[in-house]
């Protein structure tokens, strides 16, 4: 949006020439105009500070115009200041109060902003900007407190005690080019614009390491005695289009694009690029070639535009002339000003707004073109790429989602600097381990892993049993487990689609060939051979597993405690027995492939090691005989009688010679 400044009849005599210390109000209005705004704060802070009390009406006048410079230094908290004057001073300007709730928005004072917001579209009803602040406003404090996975970081090496900005990768990411207005920026004089040395293109590389360099002014002519810089490079590394600024004591500084080649490693004096011959005073600015070099986005305030400054594009001919020109149009530009794009590809572009709700200050957006809708989709990066400062002028490694950006967070002052971006990729990691029955790890199994995306892969168990992987997000996986000796095993898993690190576990409890297994949770009434209800999920387990292997048959056995005679203790092991196989039977399982036997109390427990670990008074391989419990303690006793009384099974396969069948 243009800005201008509106007066009352009754502020008439302010226009002319105010003496306060050789300081004139109109001097700090040629400056303002002319873009000299750090020379033009100057002024007006003397200005006002010479400026008697009792003169409200002035001191009103200078305070708004006080703010609109610091606003434009991006000097927030001196801003605020002057427009909190203004208000007070009653100046009469509606859009003063859209520009503080802007500064209140910038310094994020998410709360106030929003206030003053509504105060605005009270005197303004239906603006865009103060629509959309007010939204960014409400946005910001849920982005802030919910950030992306993105990790940003400032960049100690490219940024000094000035301003950097404007970053762009080449040569296959071991280049990068940024502007700067560091002391080592070449030439001695200041700009009245910002008060710095005027900005030169700086280069810095990587070494065999892969580490940034201490940066350097760009050896070329390219840097000369003002403002270059924003450079933008074809994908072939033979061109550069860059913005170069060159002040004009008759009127507003207005920058302009130019083109240099590359030739023998040096880049060339560049030479305007002509976008636009028919508005001389509009700006164009911010280039951006897309990896095919058919298109330059850039900036513009021309005619055509959706207010404030746009970004357009040209199409270009193969030797880089314009063939043709193109607003994007108000999915892309709003009525603030719309700047720095970058095309990452030919459908996604990225660039900063400070017209769409936002976090304050210029956030940067990402926007993808869509051909079948014929239209572009944008959305705010959030917070913590986005902060209540300026954030701008984005590059990307290829083929990563990491780069560098420009941010003016965390500087009293306003000055930009380079900060790294990152989005790690949410890690899934599967991990597990493969046991037997009695709780022994089992090495050497093999784990069959087979995904809904492609992913296939075998995976053996290590000495500890364990195996792990890296998978992806949103996958169905199937897995099976087979080793020798056991009963294969199949698990089923879908990964979540949250974009959040997970790990999940698949274990295998492996069923052996030929060996006892404990029903563990198989109970029955006192001196009966009911099953109680709570019995049944365990013997569901059962049933599956049959289901699931129609090849075995098994053979269900029960035992007993020592007290009693034999053969009441047969007899009840054995109708305890035949309980499970009829429970099995009724849920469909083939009562040809079940063998019921009783043991009583002729096959004690033997002893092994995770039991052992978990009874301090039991070792490894002692057998609960009789003749062992009678030398324990009651409560000893009591334990070895309970391990005693077990309903187990043992897996056979149907093809083997030495069934009991």
């Amino acid at each position: 949006m243009k800005y201008c400044f509106s007066y009352t009849l009754l502020l008439a005599f302010v226009l002319l020439p105010i003496s306060c210390n050789r300081v004139k109000l109109s001097d700090a209005r040629d400056q303002y105009v002319n873009g000299e705004y750090y020379s033009a704060s100057e002024s007006y802070r003397k200005l006002y500070q010479n400026t008697p009390r009792e003169k409200e009406v002035l001191r009103g006048v200078i305070s708004f115009e006080m703010a609109e410079t610091n606003r434009k230094l991006g000097r927030t908290i001196r801003a605020l200041s002057s427009y909190k004057n203004a208000i007070r001073f009653d100046y009469p300007d509606t859009l003063m109060y859209l520009h503080y709730a802007k500064m209140l928005h910038r310094e994020g004072e998410y709360g106030l902003a929003v206030e003053a917001y509504d105060d605005f579209l009270k005197l303004s009803p239906g603006n865009l900007l103060g629509i959309n602040g007010r939204e960014g406003a409400e946005l910001a404090k849920v982005w802030r407190e919910n950030p992306t996975r993105y990790k940003v970081e400032r960049v100690n090496i490219f940024n000094t005690g000035r301003a950097e900005f404007s970053p762009v990768l080449s040569q296959n990411d071991e280049v990068i080019y940024f502007t700067s207005s560091g002391e080592s920026a070449s030439g001695t004089n200041r700009s009245p614009v910002t008060g710095m040395k005027y900005t030169d293109i700086f280069v810095s590389r990587k070494n065999s390491r892969g580490e940034w360099q201490k940066p350097d002014v760009l050896n070329s002519e390219i840097n000369g005695d003002y403002d270059e810089g924003t450079p933008s490079i074809t994908s072939d590394g033979r061109y550069m289009f860059y913005t170069v600024s060159y002040p004009d004591p008759e009127k507003s500084t207005r920058p302009e694009i130019y083109i240099s080649r590359r030739v023998n490693g040096i880049w060339t004096t560049g030479i305007p690029f002509e976008i636009n011959n028919i508005d001389s005073s509009a700006i164009f600015a911010h280039p951006s070639i897309s990896p095919s070099g058919k298109f330059l986005y850039f900036v513009t305030d021309m005619p055509g535009g959706y207010g404030g400054k746009d970004i357009w594009r040209a199409s270009l001919s193969s030797s880089y002339n314009v063939v043709s020109v193109e607003n994007l149009g108000p999915a892309i530009n709003s009525p603030g000003d719309e700047m720095f794009p970058y095309i990452r590809d030919e459908n996604s572009l990225y660039f900063s707004s400070d017209g769409h709700p936002g976090m304050g200050g210029l956030d940067l957006f990402e926007a993808h073109y869509s051909e079948e809708g014929n239209e572009w989709q944008i959305e705010n990066m959030k917070s913590p790429v986005n902060s209540y400062q300026d954030d701008f002028s984005i590059t990307f490694e290829r083929n990563a989602e990491k780069g560098y950006f420009s941010t003016s967070r965390n500087d009293v002052r306003g000055y930009d600097h380079i900060f790294s971006f990152e989005y790690p990729t949410a890690k899934i990691n599967i991990e597990g381990f493969a046991i037997d029955p009695e709780d022994e790890f089992v090495s050497g199994v093999n784990v069959s892993v087979v995904g809904s995306d492609g992913f296939l892969r075998n995976l053996i168990t290590d000495n500890a049993g364990e195996y792990k992987f890296e998978a992806e997000r949103g996958v169905s996986y199937v897995f099976m487990a087979s080793a020798k000796g056991f009963l294969n095993q199949k698990q089923v898993l879908q990964t979540t689609n949250e974009e959040i690190d997970t790990t999940y576990y698949v274990d295998f409890e492996l069923i052996p060939y030929n060996k006892p297994v404990i029903l563990e949770n198989v109970f029955y009434d006192f001196d009966s051979a009911t099953l109680r209800t709570e019995s049944e999920s365990e013997l569901d387990k059962l049933v599956a597993m049959l289901n699931e292997h129609p090849e075995i048959y098994i053979e269900l056995s029960a035992n007993s405690d020592r007290f009693g005679d034999e053969e009441y203790n047969m007899r009840l092991s054995t109708d305890r027995a035949q309980s499970v196989a009829d429970y099995l039977i009724k849920k469909g399982v083939d009562g040809e492939r079940l063998v019921v036997t009783g043991h009583g109390k002729s096959n004690p427990k033997k002893i092994n090691r995770s039991i052992a670990d978990t009874y301090d008074f039991l070792e490894e391989g002692d057998k609960l005989t009789e003749e062992f419990i009678d030398n324990l303690t009651p409560e000893q006793q009591e334990i070895s009688d309970q391990l005693n009384r077990r309903t187990e099974f043992k897996v056979f396969n149907l093809m083997e010679t030495d069934s009991p069948k």
